[in-house]
């Protein structure tokens, strides 16, 4: 459903949207600007279906490892060592 929206701008921003956007098409352009920030999707169905890309999944597992192993053996730190054998056993 669409509503109607009235703003207000200066009108050099006018002139300038007019000119360069074209008559009628001023609204679509501001939309397609604005979306990004106000209309978030569903992340849950968002991470459902990159959790379905099985090779980016061991991408990422792959990096996940690569990086913990990194820090576990630049800082020598226990914890880091023990979450890379938990990694590994699943």
């Amino acid at each position: 459903m669409r509503k109607k929206l009235t703003i207000t701008v200066d009108e050099e921003v006018y002139a300038g949207l007019y000119k360069t956007i074209g008559t009628r098409k001023i609204s679509k352009f501001v939309e397609e600007l604005v979306r990004p920030y106000v209309v978030r999707p569903k992340l849950e169905s968002a991470y459902a279906q990159m959790a379905k890309d099985k090779k980016r999944e061991e991408e990422a597992m792959e990096w996940a490892e690569t990086t913990f192993k990194d820090i576990a053996h630049e800082k020598g730190c226990g914890k880091a060592n023990r979450l890379v054998r938990q990694i590994n056993r699943c």
